[in-house]
């Protein structure tokens, strides 16, 4: 038997139990004989996670829930496989991500961009249940409570257990975001209010889907806040962007002509 090397009590993430990078994070959350799985990574990488959870002494059977935080395909391109390995287990997110995975969509998931040759497959998989803001899982006497956090991509969910938000891509602690994308349904007002809703929690500390977990720091999620509202107006971020003010300026300047000794 491994031993298991806790982040938190009872929050085991596996690139930490391994010792080396595997992909997106993967948080195992346990109580008693139950436990649950928050986001799966690609499908090679599977085979060695679930060795892992074995070698830690968890039973298959014990898991309770499969959860995604969203559908990117790094994210939950293993989830069927881990459905088929557990089939007890409940395989649970936002509605969205849901009709996106059950059809193996590629596009909104990021496993299909063509201008960069990237053509990853993405098992199409149903979920068996849908969750939003305001339900609640429960792994033994454990409970975490969904925020539904959009920004990133409409179906964004992170979980608050404790003083803990398992925080998804909302933000890194280099205070990068995850991806603002018009493919991907990105909404920077929405990203703000979500990273807002963080900022003014109660919550000590973030467990994010990639990089390293971070204890929660108002100023630096304001820099990054700060940092999207100028996003919001600014074409590099095309139709993520509000508006452009530079094409009011243009509006008054062409009314009042151009003026080389003025420009």
């Amino acid at each position: 038997m491994q031993p298991r090397h806790e982040v938190f009590p009872q929050v085991i993430e596996l690139n930490y139990q391994a010792r080396r990078r595997l992909g997106c994070c993967v948080y195992l959350v346990f109580d008693a004989d139950e436990w649950l799985l928050i986001d799966i990574g690609y499908q090679d990488t599977l085979n060695e996670i679930i060795d892992l959870i074995r070698d830690m002494d968890f039973l298959l059977s014990g898991c309770k829930y499969l959860v995604a935080t969203h559908a990117d395909v790094d994210h939950v391109q293993g989830m069927k496989k881990a459905k088929e390995m557990m089939p007890q287990a409940k395989l649970v997110g936002h509605r969205q991500a849901g009709a996106l995975m059950a059809v193996g969509e590629r596009i909104q998931t990021y496993s299909q961009i063509s201008a960069q040759g990237i053509d990853i497959d993405m098992p199409a998989v149903a979920f068996d249940e849908t969750i939003d803001e305001g339900d609640t899982l429960t792994v033994g006497n454990l409970t975490l409570d969904v925020w539904h956090t959009p920004g990133h991509a409409p179906a964004q969910l992170a979980f608050r257990m404790r003083n803990l938000l398992f925080s998804g891509d909302n933000i890194y602690r280099d205070g990068c975001v995850g991806n603002i994308d018009a493919h991907h349904g990105s909404d920077i007002p929405a990203f703000i209010e979500s990273l807002t809703r963080i900022q003014h929690s109660d919550v000590e500390w973030l467990l994010p889907s990639h990089g390293p977990i971070f204890r929660k720091n108002d100023t630096h999620l304001q820099e990054t806040i700060d940092r999207l509202e100028r996003y919001s107006h600014r074409a590099d971020f095309g139709t993520c962007a509000v508006d452009w003010p530079l094409l009011d300026q243009w509006d008054l300047e062409l009314a009042d002509g151009f003026d080389p000794a003025k420009a």
